[in-house]
């Protein structure tokens, strides 16, 4: 095949060759993007909502468009005919094309492991805390490891130049000093690196998690090398630093497990029975599906010269749950009190004296 490509170079124009050369490697990836990609696209889709080679499709169809005609450039390259400071030039930028080509295959290859521990570690159920935790150690991991990948790529470009190799030979000459000085430079950088690790594998917290920061109710939304996004109640994003959940106080409501407990206080007259209220208390939440049926309390907690403090306990699976049913309970205990006990709503009691002492200067 090799003579047959070379005794066809020789008898055609050198630049008519070099045409054909170029047009063979565009048709392969014209070939692969509306051929092959389509047929292998549609052979899959009738497959389970989830499979590995429909992952790979997705990620490395837009790669292989480029890399396989670069591939095939490659390959026929040597049989151009070119002048030596054009070859020089083409061939450079083929090895600097090649390099990134393979880097974002490497990434796309992450990508699709990524994929399929998602799969089998799935987080769309009610108790996900071991999916939670196994999904942020993957998650910083894959973001570390394309980093790291992304760098070695850089590296590998830069050694192709020999001014780069020259400026590398001369820090390697002072790396004493030179260390130090990065050392210093980088530090906050590097800090941040190392908590990223340590909340990767210690986990004080995790994606999805329920927390409380700055005063504000979110869950967390991403974990990235150096920051954390945080999805506050009202869809803003709240962005802090990976530091701070290592070096800073926070709540974190779902750390073990996503149950909590939620309260309701009602305020109220002397006069009000708190069985009833005690009573009617257990039938809203036996009726009520956010209701986990474990916790069911109603106490007095507290009192004043004026009203009572009524507290009531329950429990769910989760916060968002609890929120929406305090709200439930708060309606319709005030709604059950207004309908059956008017006259139990907290007042306030005057007691005016008619009759006035002798010698009573107002």
């Amino acid at each position: 095949m090799n003579s047959f490509l070379q005794n066809l170079s020789h008898q055609m124009p050198d630049y008519a060759w070099n045409l054909c050369v170029i047009a063979f490697s565009i048709l392969i990836g014209v070939i692969v993007k509306y051929l092959v990609v389509p047929v292998i696209k549609k052979l899959t889709a009738k497959e389970l909502p989830y499979s590995v080679f429909r992952s790979s499709i997705r990620h490395f169809k837009s790669i292989l468009i480029y890399f396989i005609p670069i591939l095939v450039f490659n390959t026929l390259f040597p049989l151009m005919h070119l002048e030596k400071g054009t070859r020089f030039v083409i061939n450079r930028i083929l090895e600097i094309s090649i390099i990134l080509c393979f880097t974002i295959i490497l990434i796309k290859v992450v990508r699709v492991v990524e994929d399929y521990l998602y799969h089998l570690f799935d987080y769309n159920k009610i108790d996900n805390l071991k999916e939670r935790k196994l999904r942020t150690q993957i998650q910083f991991i894959r973001k570390f490891v394309i980093s790291l990948i992304i760098i070695l790529a850089g590296s590998a470009i830069l050694l192709n130049f020999e001014s780069m190799r020259k400026i590398g030979a001369g820090l390697l000459t002072g790396v004493g000093i030179g260390g130090i000085i990065i050392g210093f430079a980088a530090q906050k950088s590097l800090g941040n690196l190392l908590a990223g690790f340590q909340i990767a594998f210690t986990q004080p917290i995790r994606i999805d998690d329920v927390v409380i920061v700055e005063g504000e109710w979110g869950k967390v939304e991403d974990i990235t090398l150096t920051y954390v996004v945080v999805n506050i109640w009202d869809k803003r994003r709240l962005i802090l630093p990976i530091t701070y959940f290592i070096e800073k106080p926070f709540q974190n409501w779902t750390r073990t497990t996503a149950e909590i407990l939620g309260t309701v206080f009602i305020y109220t007259d002397y006069t009000l029975p708190v069985a009833a209220v005690r009573a009617e208390h257990s039938r809203l939440l036996r009726t009520n599906a956010l209701w986990d049926g474990k916790v069911d309390v109603v106490q007095v907690t507290d009192f004043t010269e004026t009203s009572m403090q009524i507290r009531c306990l329950m429990s769910c699976r989760n916060s968002g749950d609890a929120f929406d049913l305090r709200c439930y309970i708060r309606e319709h205990l005030i709604t059950y009190i207004q309908n059956n006990y008017p006259e139990s709503l907290s007042r306030t009691r005057i007691s005016l004296e008619t009759n006035k002492p002798e010698g009573f200067i107002p």
